[in-house]
């Protein structure tokens, strides 16, 4: 009995770690992360996109060094080259009313795809270094909307993108 009790048991650390395994592996696919920042002052680092529901955020890593200009900005850019200028990199609500780090920010349901994540100075309207994914990530709206990465699929988006 003992030696059957030991089979079932390896058995089950054996099914269990197939599907720890398996689970991680589903996780990878869905991870997507730029190349390294380059540009005037932003140099390191790297920003990775993440889903969670219908929220699509992206996060600086945690070698990631915040120009030290008066206002950067995340800013991105879709497929069809689209400029959107999003959150500051610092906000209020630090320590003694101090900044905090914006590490990740929720991307606006009206960008439908990401090709190219930007380190913007709003102040001196100077772009301080991007960095881009491998392949143009596909927002939860991107995808309801149809996969808004077609040549001309009619969608107008708001006012706040930019062309280059």
């Amino acid at each position: 009995m003992n030696a059957i009790s030991s089979s079932k048991l390896g058995f089950l650390t054996m099914v269990l770690a197939t599907g720890v395994f398996a689970a991680g592996q589903g996780f990878a696919a869905d991870a997507h992360t730029t190349s390294k920042f380059e540009g005037a002052k932003a140099n390191s680092g790297t920003a990775s996109h993440a889903r969670s529901g219908n929220n699509d955020t992206l996060t600086w890593s945690d070698d990631f060094k915040i120009p030290d200009t008066p206002a950067p900005h995340w800013q991105v850019v879709d497929t069809k080259g689209n400029v959107y200028l999003l959150n500051r990199l610092k906000i209020k609500g630090g320590v003694l009313g101090g900044e905090k780090d914006n590490r990740t920010i929720t991307i606006p349901s009206y960008v439908h795809d990401v090709a190219k994540v930007q380190i913007y100075c709003a102040w001196a309207e100077a772009l301080l270094g991007e960095a881009s994914f491998s392949k143009p990530v596909m927002t939860a709206s991107g995808e309801a909307h149809g996969g808004g990465m077609k040549a001309d699929s009619g969608m107008k988006h708001d006012g706040m993108a930019m062309s280059r």
